[in-house]
C-alpha cells in the first residue's frame, strides 16, 4: 500500500483517493451551480426573487463569479484550503437563507451543511495540512 510521508501526518493512498472523489462530487455540483449563474438561466432569477434577493441579472453573475473563484481556489491542491474557507462562507450564506424564508430542514436548510461536510471531508481524508492543523487522535489516557 503506497503511502504519502509529509511531516508527521501520513495519508493512504484510499484516504487520498476517497478525499478526491468527495471533493469532486462537491466541484461537479459548485461548476453546475456557478454555471447556471453566470449564464443566467430563468430559474435562477426566479429562484432569487423567491429567496427575498432582487432577481437581476449581476446579482446572480456576481454570485455566480464569487463561487466559480470559490471553486477554482478549492480545486487547486495549493490553495484548497483558502477554497473550503470561502466555500464555508458562501454556504453560510445559503443556509442563513433557507432559514429567513422558513424553508424544510433537511431537504433545503441543511444541504449547505452537507456540502460543506462533503467539502471539508474530503479536504480532511486529501489534504495532509489540513490533517496536521486539526489532528483526529484516538485518546490513549494521557492528557
Amino acid at each position: 500500500m503506497m503511502m504519502e510521508k509529509t511531516g508527521p501526518t501520513t495519508i493512504s493512498a484510499k484516504a487520498r483517493w476517497a478525499g478526491w472523489i468527495l471533493s469532486g462530487l462537491v466541484i461537479l455540483f459548485l461548476v453546475f451551480d456557478f454555471s447556471i449563474k453566470l449564464v443566467p438561466l430563468d430559474i435562477v432569477l426566479k429562484s432569487m426573487t423567491e429567496l427575498g434577493y432582487p432577481d437581476s441579472v449581476g446579482m446572480a453573475r456576481g454570485l455566480g463569479i464569487l463561487l466559480f473563484v470559490s471553486t477554482v481556489l478549492y480545486a487547486v491542491p495549493q490553495t484548497s484550503i483558502l477554497g473550503a474557507i470561502l466555500l464555508t462562507g458562501y454556504l453560510g450564506g445559503a443556509i442563513a437563507t433557507q432559514l429567513r424564508i422558513g424553508n424544510p430542514l433537511f431537504s433545503h436548510l441543511l444541504f449547505g451543511v452537507y456540502l460543506g461536510l462533503m467539502a471539508w471531508g474530503g479536504l480532511y481524508l486529501r489534504d495532509p495540512r489540513l490533517r496536521a492543523c486539526i489532528p483526529f487522535r484516538a485518546t490513549d489516557g494521557q492528557v
